[in-house]
């Protein structure tokens, strides 16, 4: 069997877009030459890489080990381009980071704050749900993810970086506005503007109000806290979210912070990556900076 690390890399963009024109357009090559790529890799491993349902494409079981292996294959490359890079004392190379919606309310900050200090590293960021995030540590395609609540079913480091309080947010002129240490019995007869099933934030509400033996009322769910945000100013119930995404609606008295007895709910924040990767030096870089400076950079005004 005699397969080229180009056939590879050709398949993989293949298989990523499930597009033979896609692929050829990400990689600037022609359909032609990528469908060539591709047909010799199968005849080099004798079996079928794709199937044909219709007009579209999808993997086969050969192909899905393929894929499986190339995504390895080239992630050990990359690691070795950051390993030689750093035994030449170059302080470069790509960072993948990859953080909760929450995070991303001072992620930019602690990103342009770290880039400064390192400006040869190649950072991308990407701005996802916890479902994505789950997926990402699980596939072991992310260097770093900043998140709520770690999954425990996967072989994860997990390390606390800042503290996470949820609060709870009401519109100005609610009922409750002004009270102090609100009984949580009050906030039964309550409705609720809830994050998605799944969310770290719901799974922490629902932990907490279960362990007092208080039911809550569920309105309507929406997926971002932008949207909780809004529903809540909308009049349509009472929201939990992170003090740290409200800094701006509470000093434009757009949201009031309700003082509830028992909260703020105590949580943080983690740095995450899967046990079994080898962090590169940008990455390790990346990890130091964040337990050193990420509270500084989120407390330091814009």
């Amino acid at each position: 069997m005699h397969i080229t690390l180009r056939q590879l890399k050709v398949f993989q963009s293949v298989a990523e877009h499930l597009n033979y024109t896609q692929a050829a357009r990400a990689l600037h090559l022609s359909q032609p030459a990528v469908s060539m790529q591709v047909k010799q890799l199968e005849e080099s491993i004798d079996l079928p890489l794709f199937e044909h349902v219709g007009k579209k494409i999808q993997l086969s079981e050969a192909g899905r080990e393929v894929y499986q292996y190339s995504r390895t294959i080239f992630h050990t490359f990359e690691e070795m381009e950051d390993v030689l890079a750093a035994l030449r004392g170059v302080e470069s190379g790509r960072l993948d980071i990859a953080v909760a919606s929450t995070v991303n309310y001072f992620a930019p900050r602690l990103m342009a704050a770290f880039s400064r200090r390192h400006p040869k590293i190649d950072l991308r960021l990407d701005v996802t749900n916890r479902h994505r995030l789950m997926e990402l540590l699980h596939l072991n395609e992310t260097d770093i993810v900043l998140m709520g609540q770690p999954p425990e079913d996967i072989d994860l480091v997990s390390e606390p970086f800042m503290e996470n309080p949820l609060v709870v947010i009401a519109p100005p002129g609610h009922a409750l506005e002004g009270e102090v240490c609100i009984p949580m019995e009050r906030l039964a007869e309550e409705t609720f503007v809830m994050r998605e099933e799944g969310s770290g934030t719901r799974q922490a509400m629902e932990r907490y109000f279960s362990d007092l033996q208080i039911e809550f009322r569920c309105g309507m769910q929406m997926t971002r806290n932008e949207a909780i945000k809004q529903g809540v100013r909308a009049g349509m119930g009472l929201g939990v979210v992170s003090v740290h995404t409200i800094e701006l609606e509470l000093e434009t008295r757009r949201l009031i912070q309700l003082d509830v007895q028992d909260f703020p709910i105590r949580r943080h924040w983690y740095m995450v990556y899967r046990r079994s990767k080898r962090l590169s030096p940008a990455a390790q870089a990346f990890h130091q900076f964040v337990l050193d400076e990420a509270q500084h950079v989120k407390d330091t005004p814009i």
